[in-house]
């Protein structure tokens, strides 16, 4: 099955005109025709089943003759993950962690933070890609950059972790993370979380976590951290 996206589709859509670039791509790159049938949902569950009943080069219009409801999962995994000096690198993190199954990823500005902003319009089209490839029906949520000092002070539920590389007594993610819970896991920058840092997140009640022996760039850390939790969730 191919998967295409639109957040414009919801349960009460019949009938649906993709955008000219998005009519040219399935017209001349994949060759779709009147009559094929396309799968397409909303990013928020819905899963929608077509037949193209008009296309060329800069319209494509699909009637939809069924449509399914998958629900979220119950428990959620937040990232809230420093962007990285170089954007690929992040951009990479945004692609895996998709395919692997997260929820939420907040970019976070920290102390030692070498990249100050973000492209969230590209970001959102890697997240939409992945989610696509992958073949899932829900796009995770990608919220604006805000301080570290910021992120923190809002109230979360269920388990706060931060992983950092100051020497402290840290057990590790296999022992903290628990199933069936919400996570917030805070990944730092390439120089790392500053003490300051550190210190504000265990006052509020982040808990410090070890991802092993070698030192993790960010993006890997963050990949580990998702892979874990979906493998403890399965």
């Amino acid at each position: 099955m191919q998967l295409f996206y639109s957040n414009l589709i919801t349960e009460a859509t019949n009938e649906f005109t993709f955008s000219r670039e998005e009519s040219k791509h399935i017209t001349k790159v994949l060759r779709k025709k009147e009559g094929d049938t396309l799968h397409i949902t909303n990013g928020l569950g819905l899963l929608c089943k077509g037949f193209i009943t008009f296309s060329n080069l800069n319209k494509c219009i699909i009637e939809l003759d069924s449509k399914e409801f998958h629900p979220a999962k119950e428990h959620k995994l937040h990232m809230a993950v420093a962007p990285t000096k170089m954007n690929d690198r992040y951009e990479w993190f945004l692609e895996k962690a998709t395919e692997i199954g997260i929820d939420e990823i907040t970019p976070i500005l920290c102390d030692h933070s070498e990249r100050k902003s973000i492209k969230s319009e590209r970001f959102e089209r890697i997240l939409q890609s992945a989610m696509k490839q992958s073949l899932q029906y829900h796009l995770p949520k990608l919220n604006p950059m805000v301080s570290f000092s910021e992120f923190i002070a809002q109230n979360r539920k269920g388990q706060l972790l931060i992983a950092h590389c100051e020497e402290s007594n840290k057990k590790s993610i296999q022992e903290i993370l628990k199933p069936k819970n919400n996570i917030t896991f805070l990944i730092g920058p390439e120089g790392d979380f500053s003490p300051t840092e550190i210190e504000k997140a265990l006052k509020k009640g982040y808990l410090p976590v070890s991802l092993g022996n070698n030192r993790l760039r960010t993006e890997t850390a963050a990949i580990v951290s998702c892979s874990i939790h979906s493998l403890i969730n399965q």
